[in-house]
């Protein structure tokens, strides 16, 4: 019973369906990456998975050329779940699908930014296929993750696990486009830092950016959801704050989500611990794994 209310909370957020089914062929397919891969081991985690990415939207909300293309070509604003629930597929289709799952999900997402051009709010041209956005919206995709897997996994990484991340990453992000991407956590940080003078907080950013810190949900599922969208602003780069017009969260204000999210994450790990890693494993290792 308590199983199925997690489950119905999550899929208020992200969307979703049934079982992933689809994972467990064919037999013996390793994927992109492979189980011993760390991006198979920080993406597995859905509750850091969450929080990391609604800080990356927060981010990329601040670029005007990459929110033109959501603003212009997307139901974002109008379908903010199924936005999040293309992505989260996205993201576990080249983590954990068969090969031709991955390169499926990879080419799909390359002919829709081919098509997808256009003026941003300051009338600059814009195209989704440019490197340089790619590169933006990867790189504080990956950066996201990274760091709110440690504080809400509660498990330590040593550096070079988190520079293996980003080169495992870094080969994803290629095959979408993207060139000149760092390898190592360090790189990101100091070429994500190269964006800041490109950023704005206009009127289209607020309006993004409201909408993930109020996050659409139904009154059951709204402390979980509330919960997680805070979490992702405190994921943000202290960099970031001044930005978005917001103070530094305290160290406390960190450790008291912290702990929240901590405790809500028991029982949502145990709700959702046969997903989409476990049928991968069963189908590199077979079922007995």
């Amino acid at each position: 019973m308590i199983d199925e209310l997690i489950r119905r909370s999550i899929r208020e957020m992200v969307g979703g369906g049934g079982p992933p089914v689809a994972f467990l062929e064919p037999p013996g397919d390793r994927g992109l990456f492979g189980p011993e891969s760390v991006a198979w081991k920080v993406h597995a985690d859905f509750i850091s998975m969450m929080i990391g990415g609604i800080s990356s939207l927060v981010l990329q909300a601040l670029h005007p050329k990459a929110l033109a293309g959501v603003w212009d070509h997307s139901s974002f604003r109008q379908d903010l779940k199924g936005r999040l629930g293309r992505t989260a597929f996205f993201i576990a289709a080249t983590t954990y699908g068969s090969h031709e799952m991955a390169d499926k999900a990879i080419n799909r997402v390359n002919q829709i930014h081919q098509k997808v051009t256009g003026f941003d709010e300051f009338n600059q041209p814009y195209r989704a296929d440019d490197p340089e956005l790619l590169a933006w919206v990867h790189m504080t995709e990956t950066r996201s993750f990274m760091c709110s897997y440690e504080p809400y996994r509660s498990e330590t990484l040593i550096p070079k696990q988190k520079d293996q991340y980003f080169a495992e990453m870094k080969m994803l992000g290629e095959r979408l486009g993207a060139i000149d991407l760092p390898d190592t956590y360090a790189g990101t940080e100091q070429a994500i830092r190269q964006y800041i003078p490109q950023l704005h907080y206009g009127e289209r950013a607020k309006s993004i950016i409201g909408m993930l810190d109020q996050f659409p949900s139904s009154l059951s599922a709204k402390p979980f959801v509330n919960l997680i969208s805070r979490a992702g602003f405190l994921n943000l780069p202290d960099w970031a704050y001044p930005i978005i017009q917001r103070p530094q969260p305290s160290r406390l204000e960190r450790l008291a989500v912290q702990s929240s999210i901590r405790l809500m994450a028991i029982p949502v790990r145990e709700a959702l611990k046969d997903g989409v890693a476990a049928h991968s494993l069963r189908r590199v290792y077979g079922s007995t794994k």
